[in-house]
């Protein structure tokens, strides 16, 4: 005989299962940025446990001394992660179409003295940097929220430079998640080709080149 908690328990996972699929149709038909409130419900523990924020500018392929480029900032966890990694002769540009999420962005930075991270407001069709100007552009779950991808992805080739490398991680459990068949055809269809992917099903990280890099 099941209890009252027995079908809490199994009506918990349906319930989540069911949010999140809607959520997936939604978000399929209807492309918006992640608005600035859900910055730090998105970025949560479990978040972070299987994405620790030492990692993942390691797994990003980023070393001291490099020009970065970070799509989609959120909190700043990861922004600040890769800014320690490329030390103090380095840089990490940041950059978000949400205006809210970029002032929420600068005023952690100023707050925690960081000094080699500029944020900006930015449309990823049209980037105000010059070409060949980053060693790394890279991503955590944002490509799903961007219409048009591969649009975007040729703005990130034009700013990358030729031995540059354009990165995804995306994780299962976030509404936009894309397989890596989908990113592979439209990041080949703009001129790029996979180099190495990290992880598995439920959470990923997919390195591309440049073709002739």
């Amino acid at each position: 005989m099941i209890t009252n908690l027995g079908f809490i328990l199994l009506g918990f996972p349906i319930l989540v299962i069911v949010l999140h699929t809607g959520l997936r149709i939604v978000r399929y038909f209807y492309k918006f940025p992640m608005p600035q409130f859900l910055a730090n419900v998105i970025d949560n523990p479990l978040r972070r446990h299987i994405q620790p924020l030492a990692e993942m500018p390691i797994r990003h392929g980023i070393e001291p001394g490099m020009i970065v480029l970070e799509v989609g900032p959120g909190n700043g966890n990861y922004t600040i992660a890769a800014a320690q990694r490329v030390g103090e002769g380095g840089r990490v540009f940041t950059i978000d179409i949400e205006p809210r999420m970029i002032e929420r962005v600068k005023q952690r930075l100023v707050s925690e003295g960081i000094s080699n991270v500029e944020a900006r407001v930015a449309d990823v069709f049209d980037l105000p940097f010059d070409g060949e100007n980053f060693d790394v552009v890279y991503m955590i779950a944002v490509i799903g929220e961007i219409p048009s991808p591969e649009l975007a992805m040729k703005e990130f080739s034009r700013v990358l430079k030729s031995s540059g490398r354009l990165v995804f991680s995306e994780i299962l459990f976030d509404p936009d998640y894309p397989r890596v068949s989908t990113l592979i055809r439209l990041a080949s269809s703009v001129g790029f080709r996979m180099k190495r992917k990290i992880g598995n099903l439920f959470s990923y990280t997919l390195i591309l080149e440049k073709h002739g890099a």
